[in-house]
């Protein structure tokens, strides 16, 4: 049975649901590494939580060799050819939609960054087979998983009224809206997943699949064509990092918000120590992420259109500025500008000291909503944050990447330790990252704990447009007293493990080779020892 942590010496696998840890955790039983058991999870996971992620998204992977090389793939897809601010105004819109056929906008990234992944597996003795590593993804698609609770909510709350092309037919069947509990059956999917392990998944892109994708986009009015799909590829970027009294931190440059997370810890640092709980501890990282934020939102784009090194921003005297700006006893103005996201993040680590951290997405709850008939592919909307303004920080433009909310981690601890860490979450992916790693590391929380401690949000998280200051009622009052007297807009959520605070989770390996691994008790997901 899948637990919430999980210790072995062989590998652990956590993901926000039980059936892709399980899914992991089988292939490295079977001899498998980290990569391939990752691999199987984020596969498994698009059927058992379709609304969360889906090979019609994105993702971004964090990978650290047993050597000690540090790789990053950006599987993050462009705009596609059609994709102009022209096309949208000519139909009379001022910003791209958030739904429907004009919100499938970019070229679904994940199954490139599979791809790119599993090549680096190979250099490292990987030898599973993709056809094996997409079996427990095929076989839930064709059998069915039990709808949980998080998507009832989500069917209920938050897509109630989502007329997209094709949701109904695969997300609604019998026109009923399914509870927790009922069996889901995406057979078209479970089909192309089949027709994945048999031809290679290049044909996601550049084959009969892919040549279905592009008819069904064509179909519905997507700006996204046939050529863009076959033009698409996966690549390698260097990480950005952070170096801290503990150790190194990695994670995701642009187009991602990963600047956020190393920004958040490298400025709390520079505060000095304080007990952890404490209001200093809490009031430091609320106002290490608003500098942090501040920072992103001026500066992060598509790679390639980058016009700052975002090292520059992560050296100790930068770190030094931003954290004189703070006032230890005065909130700083909020809100600012913020973006949603709805992600999953899953992290294997093997007996050879092989780590993977990995993000894949959709943005919103189901993307865009559009189901693609014929291969039961849902597509993601990521692209509605570009803007339509030609001047803008992140202008839609064929081609061009569109910023992410997405930040899987990675960290060489200087007692030996390497973790793989992340969450969901939107705006709050760093701030649950930074807490999540200051409880663990600076304070020496166990990883479960660390995870199940109370959390905070500033700003945006998935489904939520919401941008005040909200905690989990787990907080002491007198803990939420003081930064509502220091001038937060504070609002305590009736919730002891909210949803809104996103879905954490690790994986360390320490230095005698004992592994462990935790999720989060407020997503549908565990961890897996082989």
């Amino acid at each position: 049975m899948t637990e919430l942590s999980a210790r072995s010496r062989r590998g652990v696998v956590v993901a926000p649901h039980v059936l892709a840890a399980e899914a992991g955790a089988e292939i490295l039983k079977e001899g498998g590494n980290a990569i391939e058991a990752a691999v199987a999870a984020a596969a498994a996971i698009v059927p058992a939580y379709p609304h969360m992620n889906h090979i019609g998204g994105d993702g971004f992977w964090i990978v650290r060799e047993p050597s000690g090389k540090v790789r990053y793939i950006e599987a993050a897809g462009f705009a596609g050819a059609k994709a102009t601010i022209d096309f949208y105004k000519a139909q009379g819109l001022s910003a791209i939609p958030e739904r429907g056929a004009n919100a499938a906008v970019t070229v679904p990234g994940a199954i490139g960054g599979w791809q790119l992944v599993l090549e680096v597996s190979k250099t490292l003795g990987g030898k599973v087979p993709v056809s094996r590593l997409l079996e427990a993804a095929t076989a839930i698609a064709k059998k069915g998983s039990p709808v949980t609770r998080l998507m009832e909510e989500l069917l209920a709350d938050r897509v109630a009224d989502l007329d997209a092309p094709g949701f109904r037919d695969t997300y609604w069947p019998g026109g009923k809206r399914p509870k927790a509990g009922d069996t889901l059956k995406p057979d078209k999917l479970g089909a192309t997943f089949e027709r994945l392990a048999s031809a290679g998944l290049d044909d996601f892109y550049r084959g009969d699949v892919g040549r279905e994708i592009a008819a069904d986009l064509e179909k519905i009015g997507s700006p996204v064509t046939r050529a863009d799909l076959e033009k698409y590829r996966a690549v390698f970027r260097e990480p950005i990092k952070v170096k801290l009294n503990s150790g190194t931190v990695y994670t995701t440059p642009a187009p991602t918000q990963g600047i956020t997370t190393l920004l958040m810890l490298g400025i709390y640092e520079k505060l000095g120590q304080a007990k952890p709980e404490s209001y200093e501890f809490l009031h430091g990282l609320i106002e290490a992420a608003k500098r942090a934020m501040l920072i992103r939102m001026r500066t992060v784009t598509d790679f390639e259109k980058m016009k700052v090194k975002q090292e520059d921003d992560l050296t100790a005297a930068a770190l030094e500025k931003e954290a004189k700006k703070i006032d230890p006893k005065k909130a700083a103005p909020w809100p600012q500008p913020a973006g949603a996201g709805d992600t999953i993040w899953l992290g294997a680590v093997d007996a050879s000291g092989l780590a993977a951290s990995y993000i894949q997405s959709l943005y919103f709850e189901f993307g865009s909503g559009c189901v693609l008939p014929a291969t039961g592919v849902v597509m993601q909307n990521r692209g509605c944050s570009f803007s339509l303004d030609p001047k803008a920080l992140n202008p839609l433009e064929p081609g061009r990447r569109p910023f992410h909310t997405l930040c899987p981690a990675m960290a060489e601890l200087n007692d030996g330790r390497v973790l793989s860490f992340g969450t969901m979450g939107g705006e709050g992916q760093p701030q649950t990252n930074a807490t999540v790693f200051t409880r663990h590391v600076t304070y020496n929380v166990p990883i479960a704990e660390a995870i199940d401690r109370p959390r905070f949000i500033l700003g945006r998280t998935w489904g939520s447009v919401i941008t005040n200051l909200r905690v989990e009622s787990r907080f002491s009052p007198e803990l939420v007293d003081a930064l509502r007297r220091a001038g937060h807009d504070i609002e305590v959520l009736p919730q002891a493990y909210s949803d809104t605070l996103g879905h954490a989770g690790g994986v360390e390996i320490d230095k005698k080779g004992d592994i462990e691994g935790a999720h989060d008790p407020r997503s549908d997901g565990g961890a897996a020892g082989a």
